[in-house]
C-alpha cells in the first residue's frame, strides 16, 4: 500500500520539516508538496531533524489534481465546515474506513491545506472524503506540523497491521459508480438537485468493496428496467 501525504502550497520550511518528521516518526515515507518550492530552503531539513530521507524524496507538483491522479481514494483535512453539503469524519472515523479501504485499494492519500486558508472548495472538491480534528471552540486551530503529527498517529495503524484477507477489486470501481449514478441522475431528471447529488457522491466514497460490488448491481436493474434493455450488452 502507498500513502502519501500531501501539503497545498505550504508557505513555511519550517512547516514542511515539522510534517516530514512527524511522517518519520509514525511510519509515513512519501511527502508530495503542490506549488512550493519552500521544502527547498534548509530551514526544512534543519526541523526535520532525522527525516532526511523524506525531505530527499519529495515530488513536487504543479496542481492538487495531479497530485492526486495515481491515487484511488483521499482524504483531505479542513479545520472548518463549507456551505456545500459534504460528510466530515473524525480522525478515529477516517482510520476506521481507510482499515477496510485498503483491503482493495492501493494507493491512498492525505492531503492538508494552506497555513493561512486551508483548501479552496474547488480543492475540497477532488478529494473522496473530508476530516477535521475536533478542538476546543477557543482555540480552533493547530498549525501544519501538529495537523500532520495528529493524523499520522491515528492512521499509523494502517502500516502495523496486516490487511484482512478481501476478495480483489477493481480499483477503479468508485469512479464507475459515481458516473452510473450520475447518468442515473440524469435519466431521473434530478441531476439539477446539488444536495442530492453531493450527497450521493460522497456516500459512494464510503462503501465497503462488497456494497460497491451489491449496488452495480442494484444500478445494473435499475437502468434495466428503465430502458428496457441489458445496459452491459
Amino acid at each position: 500500500m502507498r500513502f502519501p501525504l500531501i501539503l497545498v502550497s505550504p508557505a513555511r520550511a519550517e512547516n514542511i520539516g515539522a510534517a516530514a518528521r512527524a511522517m518519520k516518526t509514525m511510519g509515513f515515507s512519501e511527502l508530495r508538496i503542490v506549488q512550493s518550492r519552500a521544502y527547498c530552503e534548509p530551514a526544512t531539513r534543519r526541523v526535520a531533524h532525522g527525516a532526511g530521507d523524506v525531505i530527499d524524496n519529495i515530488h513536487h507538483f504543479d496542481s492538487l489534481s495531479a497530485a492526486l491522479a495515481d491515487i484511488d481514494f483521499s482524504v483531505a483535512t479542513t479545520a472548518r465546515h463549507r456551505t456545500q453539503f459534504r460528510y466530515y469524519a473524525t480522525p478515529p472515523q477516517v482510520e476506521v474506513i481507510l482499515q477496510e479501504k485498503r483491503q482493495w485499494l492501493s494507493n491512498l492519500a492525505l492531503v492538508f491545506g494552506r497555513e493561512d486558508s486551508g483548501l479552496t472548495n474547488d480543492e475540497l472538491a477532488q478529494v473522496d472524503l473530508l476530516t477535521g480534528i475536533p478542538m476546543m471552540a477557543d482555540y480552533p486551530s493547530l498549525n501544519l506540523g501538529q495537523a500532520v503529527m495528529v493524523y499520522c498517529y491515528q492512521l499509523a495503524s494502517l502500516f502495523r497491521a496486516q490487511p484482512v484477507a478481501a476478495p480483489v477489486a477493481d480499483p477503479q470501481q468508485i469512479s464507475a459508480l459515481r458516473q452510473r449514478m450520475d447518468h442515473l441522475l440524469f435519466r431521473l431528471g434530478v441531476q439539477d438537485d446539488k444536495k442530492l447529488s453531493d450527497w450521493v457522491q460522497q456516500r459512494i466514497g464510503l462503501l465497503e468493496q462488497r456494497d460497491s460490488a451489491m449496488l452495480h448491481r442494484l444500478l445494473h436493474d435499475i437502468e434495466k428496467k428503465l430502458t428496457g434493455k441489458d445496459p452491459d450488452s
